[in-house]
């Protein structure tokens, strides 16, 4: 009898720990995986209380394992075979599981959830092990083995899976609220959004966008980084807020060295008021302390007194390497090194200051009516949904989660 991949067989991990909370997490999961797979209309979803099984029905076992991987909430997950709990199918199974025409190095491990049947763990190691062993040249390596056999018995049938593959760890999105990202066209924070939503928390994106002086294509850009990171959400809500004249009065009313802490403030403004608007429950930004001149303690101190919800600072202390390997890991390191520019860059003052002063920031934003403008930044604002695949939709009514 011919076997194939029929199922992906996945492990929840950190959603184990979760006690009476759990079946929350399961039910989230179970939702954002069937919108992840939206695409695959064969594919069917049904979740356990220790496992969740996706039924392929005929769909690409690699693409759909590709859509997967990046659903968080998700510890590993792997594909198999469904065969009748008996050892003869146990045996075929496994061997047309795996390519035996290429030596390799191999381990079995066995689990027999279901107690009544007739063979033991062990016994099911030794007698698949002894079966590739005889039809090629594989050698067993318990300790660091190419490939990995699992074969889990349970009352309706076995299962035959060949290596675990990696998820996304961390908690469903949504689970843990919304939050606002800053989002600009560097690589910090499209890193930052990405570990927001590891932890749960389904995230909608700002970006300052100050043209002239920015160009299409740095918007372009920031779309593109949106679209890339909204893999993980399988959306991304972004609002462009239209900065160019508050920008200018900043510029105009206060000293340069004090410009972008008096810039970041406004930023913060807006970004907290949008985001009680969109019912997040925080703003999340890319900073890391010492990077630069806005991200000493010093500056954090100051800019996070406008803020009037808590503001989460996932990079903040790891060094620009590790930021960099994150950001390849994700896929935004690529779009995030296009040389377009963003309003913060373009602005940037010769010698800003590392260690401004409250009562210096708020003697400058004394002097005009920074109010009004922060004010209709937020109701300018304009909202496009972004998806994956690059797709937009100018959203004003946008779903909350």
């Amino acid at each position: 009898m011919d076997y194939s991949y029929e199922y992906l067989l996945v492990r929840y991990g950190e959603l184990s720990l979760k006690g009476k909370n759990k079946k929350n997490f399961i039910n989230r999961l179970r939702e954002n995986t069937k919108k992840a797979l939206a695409g695959f209309k064969k594919c069917k979803v049904e979740a356990g209380y220790d496992r969740m099984y996706i039924y392929l029905n005929g769909e690409n076992p690699d693409t759909v394992s590709e859509v997967i991987s990046k659903v968080f909430g998700i510890s590993s997950f792997s594909l198999a075979m469904k065969v009748p709990a008996d050892m003869d199918a146990i045996l075929e199974a496994t061997k047309q599981a795996c390519d035996l025409s290429v030596p390799k190095t191999f381990k079995v491990r066995a689990r027999r959830h279901d107690k009544m049947f007739p063979v033991i763990s062990d016994q099911i190691n030794r007698q698949v092990a002894t079966a590739i062993l005889k039809n090629s040249d594989w050698k067993v390596d318990v300790h660091h083995p190419q490939v990995e056999i699992i074969i889990e018995v349970r009352e309706d049938a076995a299962y035959i899976m060949t290596d675990k593959i990696a998820g996304a760890g961390g908690y469903p999105v949504g689970i843990g609220g919304r939050a606002m990202v800053l989002l600009s066209g560097g690589i910090d924070s499209p890193v930052a959004g990405y570990q927001v939503m590891k932890r749960g928390i389904y995230i909608e994106a700002i970006h300052f966008a100050a043209p002239p002086y920015t160009s299409s294509n740095a918007l372009d850009k920031v779309k593109k980084l949106g679209s890339e990171i909204s893999a993980y959400q399988g959306d991304l809500v972004l609002h462009v807020v239209p900065f160019t004249t508050l920008q200018l009065a900043i510029y105009h009313y206060c000293p340069e060295s004090y410009a972008i802490t008096i810039m970041r403030r406004m930023m913060m403004r807006i970004a907290t008021e949008l985001a009680r608007r969109r019912h997040c429950l925080a703003v999340a930004t890319g900073e890391s302390v010492g990077q630069v001149a806005s991200q000493t303690l010093e500056s954090m101190s100051v800019i996070s007194q406008v803020a009037c919800m808590p503001i989460l600072r996932p990079l903040v202390c790891m060094d620009k390497i590790e930021i960099i390997d994150l950001s390849r890991k994700i896929g935004t390191y690529e779009t995030s090194i296009l040389p377009f520019e963003d309003c913060c860059t373009i602005f940037t003052p010769k010698a800003p200051t590392t260690k401004p002063h409250l009562d210096k920031c708020e003697e400058y934003e004394a002097k005009w009516d920074w109010q009004t403008m922060v004010e209709d930044c937020v109701n300018q604002a304009e909202m496009i949904r972004l998806s994956p695949n690059m797709d937009e939709v100018e959203d004003e009514e946008a779903d909350l989660f």
